[in-house]
């Protein structure tokens, strides 16, 4: 990036903690506008308190948060940035309609209300009241809220919490137009296939520290990019970890996995052992990656 290019988002040796626990320790993020970029991590992981010091909800201890080069509260005041957060209650006696154009007349340059309920996809909604919603509904009108000022960085927290699988695809649907305008999103989830399908970057939190960064093939490949497992006979459990390309095993009800970064090198080597029964290769998965990056003998 330039000077004359901000960062969208910047961490620079991010610091908070809450009591004796640094729930963000030190995190480093740079997201460049036009960016979508997916927040992955355990509760407790810190991606809530990470937002929270985005949004200017909260400060650091040490370090800095900027957004657009700015101090976040400067960027909101300025209506650079939309939130959906998961936290929020109905407004009684207001209808859909209501409540978005009273938003949207908050921002300087706002999306006409009838566009902002169009890609929130709630349109037939604008004569409800609001605290009659279900939780679905109630969670497309918080994405329209955080659409109304057309923001440039739009975060969402959980956004597909509480929606069906039809609702689901909508959702994505309207985010990826709206990407799609160079509009920066930062998303945090707990579906690991919308991350994989939705951001241009995977970063994943654990124990308040980034573990990794970056597509969710890079991902893959970090954690060792295929899967052998068979089943385990007189093989010493303990040997295979030795094997050429092996990054970590697994022994479970009877079965050894290996996680490799070379398949064929493992499967020939294991073939120079004796008989291997009931073999089977395949990639890795995104949720085999996740558990693999954020599990203890990772951490240690």
């Amino acid at each position: 990036m330039t000077t004359q290019t901000p960062w969208a988002v910047s961490f620079r040796d991010t610091v908070r903690s809450y009591g004796g626990v640094r729930a963000v320790d030190g995190i480093g993020l740079r997201i460049a506008p036009g960016e979508s970029v997916a927040l992955l991590g355990r509760n407790g992981a810190g991606k809530s308190t990470a937002i929270s010091l985005l949004l200017g909800l909260a400060e650091p201890d040490s370090g800095t948060v900027e957004l657009f080069g700015a101090q976040p509260e400067r960027s909101v005041r300025a209506g650079r940035v939309g939130a959906m957060l998961q936290e929020a209650r109905a407004v009684p006696r207001v209808t859909v309609g209501e409540l978005v154009a009273f938003v949207a007349g908050r921002y300087p340059a706002p999306l006409p209300v009838a566009r902002v309920l169009e890609l929130a996809g709630i349109a037939e909604l604008a004569r409800h009241r609001v605290d009659r919603l279900s939780g679905g509904q109630t969670q497309r009108v918080r994405f329209a809220l955080a659409l109304a000022g057309d923001p440039a960085l739009l975060v969402l927290d959980e956004p597909t919490a509480a929606l069906d699988v039809e609702a689901r695809h909508a959702f994505w649907s309207s985010m990826r137009g709206y990407a799609r305008r160079g509009h920066t999103v930062l998303f945090s989830t707990h579906y690991l296939e919308e991350a994989d399908a939705h951001a241009d970057r995977i970063v994943v939190l654990d124990r308040g520290r980034i573990v990794a960064d970056g597509t969710g093939a890079e991902l893959r490949r970090a954690a060792g990019g295929s899967l052998v497992s068979f089943a385990l006979g007189d093989e010493d459990a303990g040997a295979l970890s030795r094997l050429p390309g092996v990054r970590a095993v697994e022994v479970r009800e009877g079965r050894a996995r290996l996680r490799t970064d070379d398949s064929d090198a493992t499967v020939l080597a294991l073939a120079r052992l004796g008989a291997v029964r009931a073999l089977e290769v395949a990639p890795a998965s995104l949720d085999d990656a996740f558990l693999a990056l954020t599990s203890p003998e990772a951490a240690a």
